[in-house]
């Protein structure tokens, strides 16, 4: 299906216009992007998630691509916004077409981020507050079937290719389709997501919740039975070649793996040392492990999901009390963030969604309670400053405000995740350089949170690329990087639960490439502004925090490989 693209406009057609014509065609064609930027508000149709609906999203690239070229062609782009603008779309473009051409959306089955994991996302995005928007609720719900035969269609597709998500994948998905078809409501997650409607409305939306709950476990059967069984053997680890094309998705880099790889064993032997340090503040004579034990059992900690939804409300809210004004400038509109409790069936990890475009749906935080009603504060609260204040939250909602003097693609669709995640842990780091975490149990689930990311990227790397762990390692040296050692490894040194840390490796098996990018995004983040403050004073000027932190946030999406250029340049 050919997408064409309005590129003439009254003034001549630049970057940033054929970006926004792209970030509007898509949202046509892939209503998901729409309810995410807040477009197209009476449309009630689902994602096509089937083969030719990929297909649909890879032509519309090409054409972008191809309209870029002739853009270019056609004389030298002179502004530095414009040029900034160009080459994002290109690099993000590309990195999409070489991910969807070696055929990866055809084995979409993982914990995270799948095709109907963000479908399901779409439901909790939507406005409630009239009749007409449960009546287009549950219009989309009703259509929910369809979608998920599509999915499978785009799957029966890649058995033909031979091309398998794993069977750790599989698995995880079927248990996590169990948890959103099960429950004492009716119609599982989607009767919970329609019972607050009106009265008169509640009845239908439970009948049509029903039918989608139905054909979700008629996939999950299907996973479970057929898919499962025709994937076995695949392995888990992607290897090299198509890791390091998820890593220039990820990342917006070429990166060299084995420098990454080294780097982040000098990073875990660092933290190690820090950790041991803070161990002995909060318990002395005991092992960071043992510490963060005692911290999980027995330090303070909140009861109850509306409690713990409260207190990180409360912890967003007095960062950005305290911050405004006086590190970051912030618009009226960032002022407004909102804590939720993640749907059940999530993965462990909480997570941060962008505001609408027009801020009608604001940035909001959510944690996933997986079945707890006790959450420890000492791993919360770094945690927070990096989903929401000064992290996530500062960032896409900065971008957001500043669509209009950049392009709507380079604030949304063109965000690489490596960007966005760097500056997430740079945001936790800053608030440790700012004070805000001498408690000696918060500082130390500040560094877990620090290790939790170096060793992110040592077994990610270390899985998928097929390294060994180096001879000095304290776990199993000279040998592979196997799923099995690399959890193991993990769990020693990390001081999370462990359910978080399987399902963290369930992730970085199915996200191949993803995980690496919060340490090595912070390292680039630290390196810009190490660049800008040497700059300021070789000029003989002190550097501005407040002035570069907003600057840098109002640049929009950069990959790595631009990114320390960028900022060391403010």
């Amino acid at each position: 299906m050919a997408h064409e693209l309005n590129v003439p406009h009254p003034s001549g057609p630049t970057p940033r216009r054929l970006a926004d014509s792209y970030v509007q065609a898509l949202a046509d064609t892939d209503p998901l992007t729409a309810v995410y930027l807040g477009l197209n508000p009476e449309d009630d149709r689902l994602p096509d998630l089937s083969a030719a609906g990929i297909e649909a999203t890879a032509d519309l690239a090409r054409h972008t691509l191809a309209a870029l070229d002739a853009l270019e062609a056609a004389g030298p782009v002179e502004d530095q916004a414009e040029r900034r603008c160009a080459r994002l779309l290109r690099e993000r473009l590309t990195a999409e077409l070489a991910v969807h051409d070696a055929g990866e959306g055809f084995r979409g089955v993982r914990n995270l981020g799948s095709p109907v994991h963000n479908t399901r996302e779409m439901f909790t995005l939507l406005p409630t507050a009239t009749d007409e928007d449960w009546q287009r609720l549950g219009r989309r719900l009703a259509r929910f079937p369809q979608a998920l035969a599509q999915y499978r269609q785009s799957l029966e597709e890649g058995v033909r290719r031979e091309l398998f998500s794993a069977p750790r994948q599989v698995d995880t998905v079927v248990g996590q389709f169990g948890e959103w078809i099960d429950g004492d409501t009716p119609g599982g997650w989607f009767g919970e997501l329609v019972a607050p409607a009106p009265a008169h409305l509640r009845e239908p939306l439970t009948a049509t919740a029903v039918e989608a709950t139905a054909a979700l476990a008629e996939l999950r059967d299907w996973l479970r039975d057929v898919y499962g069984p025709a994937a076995k053997g695949t392995p888990d680890a992607v290897g090299r070649e198509r890791y390091t094309r998820w890593v220039r998705y990820w990342t917006g880099a070429e990166l060299d793996l084995d420098e990454a790889y080294r780097w982040a064993w000098e990073q875990f032997h660092d933290l190690d040392a820090q950790m041991r340090v803070e161990a002995e503040k909060v318990r002395p004579g005991h092992t960071p492990m043992q510490a963060m034990k005692w911290l999980e059992a027995d330090g303070p900690a909140v009861h109850g999901e509306q409690a713990v939804q409260e207190y990180l409300q409360g912890l967003m809210d007095r960062a950005i009390e305290d911050l405004q004004g006086t590190h970051f400038d912030l618009a009226e509109p960032l002022l407004k963030v909102e804590s939720r409790i993640a749907p059940p069936g999530s993965a462990a990890a909480p997570y941060y969604t962008q505001p609408s475009l027009d801020f009608s749906r604001p940035g909001r935080t959510w944690l996933p309670t997986l079945g707890r009603e006790k959450f420890p504060e000492w791993d919360l609260v770094s945690t927070w400053y990096h989903e929401g204040v000064p992290g996530h939250h500062l960032q896409l909602a900065q971008w957001t405000y500043v669509a209009d003097r950049l392009s709507t693609y380079q604030v949304t669709l063109g965000g690489v995740s490596a960007n966005m995640e760097g500056w997430a842990l740079y945001a936790e780091r800053l608030m440790d350089e700012l004070g805000y975490l001498t408690d000696p149990g918060h500082r130390l689930g500040y560094l877990n949170a620090q290790m939790m990311r170096a060793l992110r990227v040592i077994v990610d790397i270390g899985m998928h690329a097929e390294l060994d762990f180096p001879a000095d390692s304290p776990l199993a040296p000279g040998e592979p990087m196997t799923p099995e050692l690399a959890r193991e490894f993990f769990g020693s040194y990390c001081g999370l639960s462990s359910d978080f840390l399987d399902s963290e490796l369930v992730r970085y098996l199915g996200l191949p490439g993803q995980a690496i990018g919060y340490k090595l995004g912070e390292r680039a983040w630290l390196r810009g502004r190490a660049a800008a403050r040497a700059a300021a004073e070789a000029r003989g000027a002190e550097f501005d925090a407040k002035s570069w932190h907003m600057a840098a946030l109002s640049q929009g999406s950069l990959g790595l490989d631009d990114l320390v250029t960028e900022l060391g340049a403010l």
